[in-house]
């Protein structure tokens, strides 16, 4: 993907949702469980020191794709969006299924529409990288999660009981697997502005 052949302009870039409070007017579903991750998250000072050093220095801006229903969104757009208020990154929020164009070019393995999916920019537009869905560390400690609910047919009791399991044990976990995702924006600016 080159900025010369990118659907996102600048102009496109800035027509998006500029802010966390906005997209949450916007939604319609899930609203509790964005806020709970953005109340619940306190980025390390180190990390704000270092994504403010790349904001300064490098213009450092996010575009991000989402859409209410997906627990992964749940947990990483608060993340940016606090790292964006926490170090004057500009960041812009696209509903993914309103902008279909710019999923296209971000596909998860070429082919999954995996959000969210946070791309980031210099001050001049160039594209310096793009990031998927979740940490590693998340997909580490999710593997075996999901073995609670193997064999269980959804919309069964049971499948109910297991997935209210399975979330609930999301969310102890999610604490790490924000500050990994963080960790992880890092290693994307420091090789892409090395």
């Amino acid at each position: 993907m080159t900025n010369e052949t990118s659907v996102v302009t600048p102009e496109r870039f800035s027509s998006g949702m500029d802010a966390f409070p906005q997209w949450m007017e916007s939604i319609e579903n899930r609203q509790k469980e964005f806020q709970r991750h953005y109340d619940e998250y306190e980025p390390k000072a180190e990390d704000i020191e270092a994504v403010r050093a790349y904001v300064e220095s490098h213009g450092v801006k996010a575009l991000v794709l989402a859409v209410d229903w997906c627990p992964d969104v749940w947990r990483g757009l608060p993340v940016i969006a606090k790292i964006s208020e926490a170090t004057g990154m500009e960041m812009r929020i696209f509903e993914r299924d309103a902008h279909k164009d710019i999923m296209a070019e971000f596909l998860n393995q070429g082919e999954f529409e995996s959000v969210p999916t946070i791309v980031f920019y210099d001050r001049d537009h160039r594209y310096l990288g793009h990031w998927i869905e979740r940490a590693k560390l998340a997909n580490e400690e999710m593997a075996p999660l999901r073995d609670m609910l193997t064999g269980k047919e959804r919309g069964t009791p049971e499948f109910d009981e297991a997935r209210e399991a399975y979330l609930a044990r999301t969310w102890e976990l999610a604490d790490g697997w924000r500050h990994a995702q963080v960790a992880e924006f890092r290693e994307l600016f420091a090789s892409a502005l090395s």
